[in-house]
C-alpha cells in the first residue's frame, strides 16, 4: 500500500483513518428530494463514512487545487449539476435546472472537509452562470436539455460544463470546460474575466484552436494546469476527438495537450497517446516542471465491484519537450492533416510514426487501484493535484450522490464495494520516486 500520512505541513491537523481522508459538504443547492426518492435515499441526507465521520454528498471533486498559502485549504470544483438521460435522442435531464457550478474553499478540519466558502461561478455581468448546453456556433454538444417535468430547456451562452480547476497565484481561478471547450479566467469571487474558445465568442476576443470545436461531446477540455512560471496554461482533452467523425476516429487513442500563452493567446497542441482505446480517457492534468505534468487515465468503473471491476485507473507523468507541435498555421476547422487525414485519424503510435509525428513521452507514475488499499472503490477519479516532489492528492466526483437510473430519471449513486453512497473523498498518496 502507497498511501501517506498526510504532508508534515497538515499531518498534525488531520487524523487519517486508513490513509483516506473522507471529505464533503453537502451543497445546499441540490434539491432535497429529486422525483422517485424516498427521504432515507435523498442525497441531502447525512451519511456515515467508514471511520465514523457524518458527512455528506457535495458534487464537488471534478478538479483540485491546493491553497498556495494554507496547505490544510482545498479548492473542490463542481461540474455543471446532477443530469440523467432523457428518452428522446440526445436529450439530457437536468435535476436542478437552475444549478450554478461552483468552486468550494475547504478546510481540513480533523478528519473532515469544511465548506468554509462556496465561490459562484458568475458571467462579466455578475449574474450566475448555468450548466446548461451552449447555443449552436457557441459550444453546443448536440444535447437538448430538460427540466424534471420533461419541458425543453433553452440553450444559454452562459453555459458551463466546469471540469478543470487552475489556482493562479494572485488568486484568481482558471477553469475549463466539457462544451465549447471553453477556457474561462475568474475573479477570486467567481466574475469571469474571460472566456476563451473556438468560436470567438467569449469575454475577451482571443481564441482556441478551431478544432478543438470537434470535441467528443461532454469529453472536452477535462483537465486544467498552468506552468510553474505562470505564464502558459496547459489543457488536456479527455477522449480522442470527433475529428473528423466518430466513424473516422474509431479505435483512436490520440488525445491532444493544449497550451495557452497567457500573456499573447499563442497556442501549441501535442499528443498524448491513451494506453488502449477503451478508455474514459485523461480526467485531469498537473504540472511538475514548464513542459513535464501528470496526467489521470481511467476507465468508467468502479473499483471493487464484484460484477464488474474497475481494471485501470492510472497516473501518468508526460514530457512535451521532444514532441511534435501539430498546430495548424491555417486554423482549420480539422486543424493540420498528415496524408489528408487529422491526427485522430492517424489513431496510434504506428499511424504517428508514420506520418512523422512524435507523441509525447509518458511513464506510470501511480496506479490508484492497485496502489491504494483495500480497495478504491469509486468510479470517477476525476482531480489531482502535486502536494509535493513525492505526495499527491486526488479527488473523485461524486455526481451529487445520484445517478442515471437507466429509466430517464436517477437514483441514488451506490458504490458496489461498499454499499454505501458515493461522498466526495481526498486520497493523499505517495509515490514510490521523486517526480523530479
Amino acid at each position: 500500500m502507497r498511501i501517506s500520512s498526510l504532508p508534515l505541513s497538515i499531518a498534525t491537523s488531520c487524523a487519517i483513518a486508513s490513509g483516506l481522508l473522507v471529505a464533503a459538504c453537502q451543497d445546499h443547492r441540490i434539491p432535497a428530494v429529486l422525483p422517485s426518492f424516498s427521504e432515507a435515499s435523498n442525497p441531502a441526507v447525512l451519511a456515515t463514512s467508514p471511520n465514523g465521520t457524518v458527512i455528506y454528498n457535495g458534487g464537488f471533486g471534478s478538479a483540485i487545487a491546493q491553497d498556495h498559502n494554507d496547505p490544510t485549504v482545498f479548492y473542490l470544483l463542481t461540474d455543471r449539476g446532477p443530469n440523467a438521460a432523457g428518452s428522446a435522442a440526445n436529450s439530457i435531464i437536468f435535476g436542478k435546472a437552475d444549478f450554478t457550478p461552483q468552486i468550494g474553499r475547504f478546510h481540513v478540519v480533523g478528519n473532515q472537509l469544511v465548506l468554509e466558502k462556496t465561490i459562484l461561478l458568475k458571467n462579466a455581468a455578475g449574474q450566475p452562470l448555468t450548466g446548461l448546453p451552449n447555443p449552436i456556433g457557441q459550444g453546443n454538444t448536440g444535447e437538448i436539455a430538460l427540466d424534471l417535468n420533461g419541458q425543453t430547456i433553452a440553450p444559454n451562452a452562459d453555459g458551463i460544463d466546469s471540469e478543470g480547476l487552475v489556482l493562479a497565484s494572485d488568486g484568481t481561478f482558471w477553469i475549463s470546460d466539457e462544451y465549447g471547450p471553453h477556457i474561462a479566467h475568474f475573479d477570486a469571487n467567481g466574475k469571469t474575466i474571460e472566456r476563451i474558445n473556438p468560436f470567438g465568442s467569449g469575454t475577451g476576443g482571443r481564441t482556441l484552436p478551431k478544432v478543438l470545436a470537434r470535441r467528443r461531446p461532454n469529453r472536452g477540455m477535462e483537465g486544467l494546469t498552468i506552468t510553474p512560471d505562470g505564464k502558459t496554461l496547459v489543457g488536456l482533452m479527455q477522449s480522442p476527438m470527433y475529428n473528423p467523425s466518430s466513424g473516422a476516429t474509431t479505435g483512436s487513442v490520440v488525445l491532444r495537450v493544449v497550451t495557452f500563452e497567457i500573456a499573447t493567446g499563442v497556442t501549441k497542441q501535442y499528443v498524448y497517446l491513451m494506453e488502449n482505446a477503451s478508455l474514459t480517457g485523461c480526467s485531469d492534468i498537473a504540472a511538475i516542471t514548464n513542459t513535464t505534468f501528470l496526467a489521470l487515465e481511467r476507465d468508467g468503473d468502479y473499483g471493487g465491484n464484484p460484477a464488474k471491476p474497475a481494471t485501470f485507473k492510472r497516473i501518468y507523468k508526460f514530457d512535451i519537450a521532444g514532441a511534435t507541435d501539430i498546430s495548424d498555421p491555417s486554423n482549420g476547422d480539422g486543424g493540420k492533416l498528415y496524408g489528408g487525414l487529422t491526427v485522430e485519424q492517424l489513431k496510434d503510435k504506428a499511424g504517428l510514426q508514420n506520418a512523422g509525428v512524435v507523441p509525447v513521452t509518458k511513464s506510470l507514475v501511480f496506479d490508484i487501484l492497485t496502489e491504494i488499499s483495500p480497495v478504491y472503490p469509486h468510479d470517477k477519479a476525476e482531480g489531482i493535484t502535486i502536494l509535493s516532489n513525492t505526495q499527491l492528492a486526488i479527488s473523485n466526483d461524486d455526481d451529487f450522490g445520484v445517478i442515471d437510473n437507466g429509466q430517464n430519471g436517477f437514483t441514488t449513486k451506490i458504490l458496489p464495494a461498499t454499499g454505501k453512497v458515493d461522498l466526495n473523498r481526498i486520497y493523499f498518496v505517495t509515490l514510490k520516486a521523486p517526480l523530479k
